[in-house]
């Protein structure tokens, strides 16, 4: 179900019978909510009982701007307050107003979801990372408190690295988990499967409680 989000933004909400809970997705660089990695991690969050809501982190005439400039998509703060928005509007609304809520972040948008989770604490019950940039959310990782996993593919070295080293900063109950032989897209055969499973279990038990 589309889905009118303040200031001008849209997203997909998607409510299984009786979700245990709800994931913000907060996308890449250069990307949209119409990311096939991310929307096949969130119908594999739906068949377990999680609902999703994927959304733009830039009006269309920010994306517009974006595509020339590629500016905006590294405004952490920026795409961070968007996050925080969709989470106050997922508490405003009947359907979803009493289910706890994570958010699903990857490569930038990774960075976005912790400087969101460190700013609205009581919000964001949960933080899971897909080939991401943690370290992009500074100072703010020593603030979150949400459970904080980290998916990083074993090939992505880089990546991996700057995750390692953001996970030093993050105080709360976290954890690294490193997809064998996967790159950063993880295309590889499985490695996407492994990533929705991992997310699937930590959001399912770190929601609940």
């Amino acid at each position: 179900m589309e889905v009118d989000l303040d200031p001008g933004l849209s997203g997909d909400l998607e409510l299984p019978p009786d979700a245990a809970g709800v994931v913000v997705f907060a996308h890449g660089s250069g990307s949209s909510r119409h990311s096939p990695r991310n929307r096949a991690v969130a119908a594999a969050l739906q068949r377990a009982g999680l609902g999703t809501l994927l959304m733009d982190l830039l009006t269309p005439a920010e994306e517009a701007l974006d595509a020339r400039r590629g500016e905006l998509r590294f405004d952490i703060g920026l795409l961070a307050r968007r996050l925080v928005g969709a989470v106050r509007w997922l508490a405003g609304e009947p359907a979803t107003g009493a289910l706890p809520v994570g958010c699903f972040g990857a490569s930038t948008g990774a960075g976005a979801a912790l400087v969101a989770a460190a700013e609205h604490p009581d919000g964001i019950a949960a933080v899971v990372s897909r080939g991401g940039r943690p370290d992009l959310a500074g100072d703010a990782l020593q603030r979150v408190t949400a459970p904080t996993l980290l998916i990083v593919g074993g090939e992505d070295r880089v990546v991996l690295d700057l995750n390692r080293r953001a996970l030093e900063r993050i105080t709360a109950e976290k954890r690294l988990a490193v997809v064998p032989g996967a790159t950063h897209l993880f295309e590889e055969p499985g490695a996407l499967e492994q990533v929705a499973r991992l997310a699937g279990d930590w959001f399912r038990s770190r929601l609940a409680g």
